[in-house]
């Protein structure tokens, strides 16, 4: 199984996002912000499958999934999605790198260091 990106259930997100992660000095929790430009989400033929109720993260260990999913407009038109998915503990630090160095592989992205 390929670890995927959906915001309607069902429909991968075929965009790739670039992702900056933050985390505490005690490593206790992080913050991964995802933001995808021109998004297919946000072409109007696939608001027919249904609604964006969060951002679902998919491999073989499971779903993470966050609601705090926003889009950006310039000139009254979507340009981006962003989502932040937030880890409250070194166990979901530890589940959400999984799940990215998966998505990495399975999409050809590389993790860099800032």
């Amino acid at each position: 199984m390929t670890a995927n990106i959906q915001f309607i259930k069902g429909i991968n997100e075929k965009v790739l996002p670039d992702v900056r992660l933050t985390r505490s000095r005690d490593g206790s929790t992080g913050t991964a912000t995802f933001r995808f430009k021109n998004a297919n989400i946000l072409d109007k033929s696939l608001a027919l499958n249904g609604e964006i109720t969060g951002m679902y993260m998919i491999d073989e260990e499971g779903i993470l999934e966050t609601r705090d999913v926003s889009a950006r407009f310039v000139n009254g038109k979507p340009q981006a999605v962003e989502s932040i998915y937030i880890m409250k503990s070194p166990e979901a630090w530890d589940r959400f790198m999984r799940f990215m160095e998966r998505y990495g592989e399975s999409n050809g992205l590389v993790f860099t260091k800032a």
